[in-house]
C-alpha cells in the first residue's frame, strides 16, 4: 500500500488536525460528575481568575514585542510543575465549573439524548486479512473496544476468539488510547501500541495470539505503525525523539533487547518525519520521509530490511510522491508535473524515470490510489465531490467511477487488507444518510450494503434537508458551504419563539490541506433537531476543491481562511438563514486558530464560540524552534525566524497577538495539559489576554484537561459528555437552554 502525504505529515507530527466534531463520550457517573464539579471545601468562585502580568518583551527583525503572559510557558515542558502555572490553569477550570454548573442538568441532558443515538452494543463490519476474519465490538456500557477474529469459513453464527480488550488495557488509567493494530502476515502475531496519557508516547507490545501471552518485547516513544518483515520475525518502528519527531525507521527483531535495534533510516532534516509501511503484494518495505509540502522515498526487500535501499528519487522542495509496487513495477504519484498530482509509471531499475500513466487534470484531484492483483483503483475530488474510480493495468486512462446516488455524499475505500480482491469494502456517509459500508462487486459493478449507522433513539431522514451553496468572498471566490437543517425548522422555531431567521452553527477546520468533507452526525441533531441550520464551510487551506485551494489558505494567502469563514457567515446571513449574532461558531487546532482570527476580525456576527485546543500563539510557537512541532510547521506558516516577511505577516493575524479592546462573543476555550501539538500555554495566554483586554461583560471559559492531549478526554463516552458541555454552552448563550441561569460575566 502506498504511504500517504497526509500519513508523513502525521509522521513528522506536523499536523495540527482538528479533532473531528468530539467522536463518542463520556457517562456521567459519579466518577465523571467529580471531576466538573467544585469541591465542597472549595468554595465556588464569583469572579474570573486575572493572571498577572509580567514584564517580557523581545525583538526581531527590529520589531518588539511585549508578552506579559510569556510566564504561563512552563520552560521544564513537558514536564509542568511550575505552581503559579498550575494554580491559574486550576483557577480558570474552578470558574468553568462555577459557570457550568447552571448548565448541568441540561447537559445531563444532552448527554443521555446523544447517548441514546448510539448503539450501545455496535460492531463492525467482518474483514478477511488471510486466514482469519477480523472485527471489533463495543459492549453496551463499556467506553472502549474488544477485538475478535475467527477463522475463515468458519459458520456465521460461531463465536470470535478475543484478541485484544482495550477496555481492559484501560483499567484504572484516566486516559487510554490504541494506536497501532497491526496482525503478522502469518496471523499468529499482533502488534499493537498504547498511548496512557494523551501525550502521543505509544508504547507498542507483541502478543502471541495462539498462546494469548504477551511476549517481552516493549517498544518505547512510538510515534509510528508497527511494520512486519522478515517473515514475521521483526517489526519496522519509528521512535520519537525528546521533541515528539519521527527521525528514523528502525528494525527490532522479536525476542532481542530494544538496545540493539538496527537504525535503517536516519533523517538528519528534523523538519522531515518517517514513516513505513509495505507494498501492495508486500514484498517491499516502503521508508519514506517528508514534511508538508516535500517527500522522498525509499525501497528495501522486506524480508531483508538490512539490505541496500533504493532511491526513487532525491527530494526536490515543493515536489511530493507516494510509491506502490505491482509486479516489479512502481506506480507513482506526484505533483512534479501538475498541482493536481499524476500518477506514473517506472521500473526499479530506473526508479527515478517516471512515465505518465493517468496526467493531472485541472478538474479532477486526484488524492490516492491503490493496487490489487487484478486491477487498481484512483481516488480523487470532482467539483469537491469524491470519486472512486476503478483502472486496468493494460488500460490505465479508462476509469469506471463507482456511482452513488445523493448529490453531495462522502464515499472511499475502506479496509481491503488483501491484495487478491473480488470485492472493495467502500465507506459511504452524507449529511442526512449515516454511516454505510458497502462491499462493491468488481466483476459486476453492484453495490451491496452490508451494515448501516443504527440510531437506536430513531432518525428520519426525510425530515432533513442538505443543500451545496456557493458564497462570493471578498475577493471574488466562490466557497462551498455544506448545510444541513430540518424542513420543519420554521415551525420548530415558531415553538420557540423565534421568528424569522434562525441560529445557524458554522463549522470549519481550513489547513494543512485537511478537507471537511459533507458527513453525518448524530451529535449535531442535538443542535438541529432545536431548529438550527448546520453549516461546513469548505474554506480556503484545505483541498476541497483540489490542491491549488489548500495552497491559497497556507503561508502569505493565509488570511484567505479567515477571510472565507467570515465572508461564509455573513453570506449565509445575506441569504436569510441567519442573522448578526446568531451565526455561532466552532473549530479545533488550526481550526482553533480560525476561531479566534474571526472573533478578532467580526466579533458582531457571532452569537457564542467555541475553540477547541486553538492554535493561536502563531508567532510565538513558530518562534521556538526547540518546541515539538515547529521545525515541521514553517513549510505550512513561514519561518518568521529567518524571514521578517514572515515575521510580520504572522504578527498580522496571529489572534493572540491580535487581540484588542473591543466587544467579543460568549467564548468557550479547551485546552490538554499533555497536548504535544497545541502546547497549553497557547489558549491560557489567549483567554489571560482577552480578559484584560475586551470590552464586554460576555462570558469567556477555559477548561484544560489535566490529564489528556490534543484530542480531549479518551473513552466513547467520556468523549460524548464533553460534546454535550460544548452544546449546553451554545444553546445557553443562545436564550434556548430550558433554564438559563445568569450569564456571569468575564
Amino acid at each position: 500500500m502506498t504511504i500517504s502525504r497526509l500519513a508523513l505529515i502525521a509522521a513528522a507530527a506536523a499536523t495540527l488536525v482538528a479533532p473531528t466534531a468530539p467522536t463518542l463520550a463520556r457517562e456521567a457517573t459519579s466518577e465523571t460528575k467529580d471531576e466538573t464539579q467544585v469541591t465542597a471545601d472549595k468554595p465556588a468562585p464569583t469572579s474570573p481568575p486575572i493572571a498577572e502580568k509580567r514584564e517580557h518583551s523581545y525583538t526581531r527583525h527590529g520589531i518588539t514585542i511585549s508578552d506579559p503572559y510569556d510566564w504561563l510557558y512552563d520552560k521544564s515542558y513537558p514536564e509542568v510543575d511550575d505552581k503559579d502555572v498550575l494554580a491559574y490553569l486550576e483557577a480558570e477550570n474552578a470558574w468553568f465549573e462555577a459557570n457550568m454548573a447552571s448548565q448541568g442538568d441540561f447537559t445531563e441532558a444532552l448527554f443521555k439524548e446523544m447517548r441514546a443515538r448510539i448503539k450501545e452494543d455496535d460492531s463492525t463490519v467482518p474483514q478477511r486479512r488471510g486466514d482469519y476474519l477480523y472485527w471489533s465490538e463495543f459492549e453496551e456500557g463499556a467506553q472502549y473496544r474488544k477485538h475478535y477474529r475467527k477463522p475463515v469459513g468458519a459458520p456465521e453464527d460461531a463465536a470470535g476468539t478475543l484478541i485484544l480488550d482495550e477496555n481492559e488495557l484501560a483499567e484504572g488509567l484516566e486516559y487510554f488510547r490504541l494506536g497501532v493494530f497491526s496482525i503478522s502476515r502469518n496471523g499468529r502475531f499482533l502488534a499493537y501500541a498504547t498511548d496512557t496519557d494523551g501525550s502521543e508516547r505509544y508504547v507498542g507490545r507483541i502478543k502471541d495470539l495462539e498462546t494469548g501471552e504477551l511476549l517481552p518485547d516493549e517498544i518505547p516513544n512510538l510515534r509510528s505503525d508497527l511494520t512486519w518483515v522478515m517473515n514475521d520475525s521483526a517489526l519496522v518502528y519509528g521512535p520519537s525523539t525528546e521533541e515528539w519527531r519521527t527521525l528514523e525507521a528502525k528494525l527490532h527483531v522479536i525476542g532481542t533487547p530494544i538496545n540493539e535495534d538496527v537504525t535503517l533510516y536516519e533523517e538528519k532534516d528534523e523538519s522531515f518525519g518517517v514513516n513505513a509501511g509495505l507494498s501492495a503484494q508486500e514484498d517491499w518495505l516502503i521508508i519514506a520521509t517528508g514534511d508538508n509540502e516535500t517527500s522522498e522515498v525509499r525501497l528495501v526487500p522486506a524480508d531483508d530490511p538490512t539490505a541496500e535501499p533504493i532511491l526513487v528519487r532525491p527530494r526536490e522542495k515543493g515536489v511530493e510522491y507516494d510509491v506502490d509496487v505491482h509486479d516489479g513495477d512502481l506506480f507513482v504519484l506526484t505533483n512534479d508535473e501538475h498541482i493536481n498530482f499524476r500518477l506514473a509509471r517506472a521500473s526499479l531499475d530506473a526508479p527515478g524515470e517516471w512515465e505518465t500513466v493517468i496526467a493531472g487534470s485541472d478538474e479532477f484531484y486526484l488524492t490516492g490510489f491503490e493496487l490489487f492483483k487484478g486491477f487498481f483503483v484512483t481516488e480523487g475530488r470532482l467539483d469537491g465531490l469524491d470519486q472512486i474510480q476503478l483502472r486496468q493495468y493494460g488500460s490505465p486512462t479508462e476509469a469506471k467511477p463507482i456511482a452513488f446516488a445523493e448529490a453531495s455524499y462522502v464515499a472511499g475505500l475502506s479496509n481491503n487488507p488483501e491484495y487478491d480482491q473480488s470485492k472493495l469494502r467502500l465507506s459511504y456517509e452524507s449529511m442526512v444518510t449515516p454511516s454505510t459500508v458497502f462491499d462493491y462487486d468488481v466483476a459486476s459493478g453492484s453495490l451491496e450494503q452490508l451494515k448501516q449507522q443504527e440510531i437506536p433513539s430513531g432518525y428520519d431522514a426525510s425530515q432533513y434537508v442538505t443543500e451545496r451553496l456557493s458564497i462570493e468572498a471578498r475577493d471574488g471566490t466562490m466557497v462551498p458551504v455544506s448545510v444541513v437543517m430540518r424542513k420543519d425548522r420554521a415551525a420548530i422555531l415558531k415553538e420557540q419563539g423565534i421568528e424569522g431567521a434562525g441560529p445557524l452553527h458554522l463549522y470549519a477546520y481550513g489547513a494543512y490541506g485537511y478537507a471537511v468533507q459533507p458527513g453525518f452526525s448524530t451529535s449535531r441533531l442535538s443542535l438541529v433537531d432545536r431548529g438550527f441550520a448546520y453549516a461546513i464551510a469548505h474554506i480556503r487551506g484545505g483541498d476541497d476543491l483540489g490542491r491549488r485551494w489548500y495552497l491559497q489558505g497556507k503561508l502569505n494567502e493565509r488570511t484567505n481562511t479567515f477571510n472565507d469563514f467570515v465572508d461564509a457567515g455573513r453570506g449565509l446571513i445575506a441569504r436569510g438563514y441567519t442573522a448578526e449574532g446568531m451565526v455561532t461558531a466552532s473549530g479545533g487546532s488550526a481550526g482553533g486558530e480560525l476561531m479566534g482570527a474571526v472573533v478578532n476580525q467580526d466579533p458582531k456576527q457571532y452569537g457564542a464560540v467555541v475553540a477547541h485546543v486553538p492554535f493561536v500563539d502563531v508567532l510565538n510557537t513558530m518562534l521556538n524552534k526547540d518546541l515539538p512541532l515547529t521545525p515541521g510547521e514553517w513549510p505550512e506558516w513561514g519561518n518568521p525566524i529567518e524571514s521578517k516577511q514572515a515575521f510580520a505577516y504572522i504578527l498580522s493575524y496571529s489572534p493572540y497577538d491580535q487581540v484588542s479592546a473591543q466587544d467579543y462573543p460568549p467564548m468557550l476555550v479547551t485546552a490538554g495539559l499533555n497536548d504535544p501539538r497545541v502546547t497549553y500555554w497557547e489558549p491560557a495566554k489567549w483567554v489571560a489576554k482577552l480578559r484584560d483586554t475586551k470590552t464586554d461583560d460576555n462570558i469567556l471559559l477555559l477548561k484544560t484537561n489535566m490529564g489528556a492531549g490534543h484530542g480531549g478526554k479518551s473513552g466513547r463516552w467520556n468523549s460524548l459528555y464533553e460534546t454535550a458541555e460544548e452544546f449546553a454552552f451554545i444553546l445557553w448563550q443562545m436564550g434556548m437552554a430550558p433554564e438559563t441561569g445568569e450569564k456571569q460575566g468575564g
